[in-house]
């Protein structure tokens, strides 16, 4: 099944983001249905099952329906400069063996075929701080950092925490403005998973080398 729900890249785009998210929706035939319904005008590039079954809904060339409003650093139309990938997860579960294998063997070809690198895949939550939070603590960004899919900040000693340096450089990070609790919570989903509790040293740390090493653009 195909997507209706697309349309051309603005200004002669081209992605140089990928998205990753998560259906939210008890199984995957429900997704692909309201992916490819005009009644609620959302889609994506790709949608993957759990058992890694790979359907296309729309081309890549072309600009699907999925990030919503957010950014990523200058990017403010991320429509135009990504493909949006959806797993099919109800969100609270932990994501395939088999799904995983079928989204790394995608991401390769994407990455390749667009040029993208690493630091350009991003989740849903990266780019829409408090208004979405998938693909979630479940999902396991280190194993794509491992094989050079995503990455992951380096293990450094704890910095001194200041508020204003940090919201600065999550900023450089690529972290659109949102109110600073928001700004952590989405910082911490998707670089330390179940972490609580007020900014510390160990966020700071993290931001510091994440900000000295993939500035977005």
């Amino acid at each position: 099944m195909t997507s209706p729900n697309y349309g051309p890249r603005r200004d002669n785009a081209r992605p140089d983001l990928v998205v990753i998210h998560y259906t939210a929706m008890a199984d995957c035939d429900a997704a692909e249905r309201v992916l490819c319904s005009t009644e609620y005008e959302v889609s994506a590039h790709y949608l993957i099952t759990t058992q890694g079954d790979v359907i296309q809904l729309v081309e890549e060339a072309d600009r699907a329906w999925h990030a919503g409003a957010g950014a990523w650093g200058s990017v403010t139309d991320v429509n135009s400069r990504s493909i949006g990938i959806e797993l099919s997860n109800i969100g609270t579960a932990p994501f395939a063996a088999s799904q995983m294998d079928a989204l790394e063997t995608l991401l390769r070809g994407i990455m390749d075929r667009w040029s993208i690198p690493p630091e350009r895949v991003i989740g849903h939550s990266d780019l829409a701080p408090g208004r979405k939070i998938d693909p979630g603590a479940r999902f396991d960004w280190n194993r794509l950092a491992w094989q050079g899919l995503a990455i992951r900040a380096k293990k450094s000693p704890p910095a001194p925490t200041n508020p204003a340096t940090f919201d600065a450089l999550l900023t450089t990070i690529g972290y659109p403005q949102v109110p600073a609790d928001t700004r952590l919570s989405a910082f911490r989903l998707r670089h330390r998973p179940h972490q609580t509790g007020p900014l510390d040293g160990t966020d700071m740390a993290l931001a510091l080398d994440l900000a000295k090493r993939f500035p977005a653009t």
